[in-house]
């Protein structure tokens, strides 16, 4: 017997978008997909694009939660600011995911077309810029790169200038009656966050008494959340870029694994993982 083809507009399913918005214009898929302009011949330069514009675009949304968890902590709107960091510790382990992709593309295979890269690097990668300013990792040094496009730059000053997402939850703390030192409260946001003891004994009261300061707990427990997934991306870009290139300078002038590295020591929330030694 011969079984007829399904046909979904039997069901109501909409056929005809002459005129009409489609899935591919609500998503503008013909800039998105033809965005992709190798410039070698290599078949896995293809792999190298895709997966650093794939990757830039889970991090646009990285920086649309992370502004608005600094909003919501700043209104002691604490709920959303939860739902939204649970959020960006997901898309982290998408981009994570996005490494072993890449980690299929062997020494020799990326040879093809390093050439082609030119001085280009993700060491400028502007919005990766932007989700270390938001989560503390202050160095006005890192602007430098961007300083060509003014636009970008002013954008990042305005976050560098900004209270990261830790700051805002220890003005928060201040708020709700813990002792802080002034100093910090009223410290240059642009400046890298030093431990402090004030902060670190503020910690310790709720980590001591989680049901009497749940929401301040839940808080900080989804901080941790977000530094573990964003050490695990940094380690694994690490790991990536030594098995591919070894130790070779990178190609934007950094002394590439061993400046990664260098990334692998930053401790965004200090004082919330010192916590877990005191209890």
């Amino acid at each position: 017997m011969t079984r007829t083809p399904y046909d979904p507009s039997g069901e109501g399913a909409q056929m005809s978008f002459d005129g009409r918005m489609s899935y591919g214009d609500y998503l503008r898929l013909d800039t998105i997909l033809t965005a992709q302009a190798p410039l070698s011949d290599a078949h896995d330069e293809m792999l190298f694009i895709v997966q650093h514009q794939a990757s830039e675009i889970w991090m646009r949304l990285v920086i649309h939660e992370l502004t608005s968890v600094c909003d919501h902590i700043a209104k002691d709107d604490l709920a959303p600011s939860f739902k939204m960091l649970a959020r960006v510790s997901r898309i982290l382990d998408q981009l994570n995911s996005a490494w072993d992709v890449l980690r299929t593309m062997t020494p020799s295979e990326y040879t093809t077309f390093r050439e082609a890269l030119g001085m280009s690097s993700g060491f400028q990668s502007f919005q990766y810029r932007a989700i270390e300013f938001l989560a503390g990792n202050k160095n006005a040094a890192m602007m430098r790169p961007h300083a060509h496009k003014t636009d970008i730059h002013a954008w990042l000053e305005q976050i560098l200038h900004a209270p990261s997402i830790y700051d805002q939850s220890i003005r928060l703390l201040a708020r709700k009656g813990f002792y802080i030192d002034t100093s910090i409260l009223e410290r240059d946001c642009s400046l890298p966050y030093a431990s402090n003891e004030s902060v670190r004994a503020a910690w310790l009261t709720v980590y001591r008494d989680p049901e009497g300061y749940w929401p301040l707990y839940e808080l900080a427990e989804k901080l941790v959340d977000f530094e573990d997934y964003f050490r695990r991306w940094r380690f694994n870009h690490v790991t990536t870029v030594e098995r591919i290139i070894g130790f070779k300078t990178g190609t934007g002038g950094t002394s590439g694994v061993n400046y990664l590295r260098k990334m692998l020591d930053v401790v965004l929330f200090p004082e919330l993982w010192a916590v877990r030694t005191d209890l």
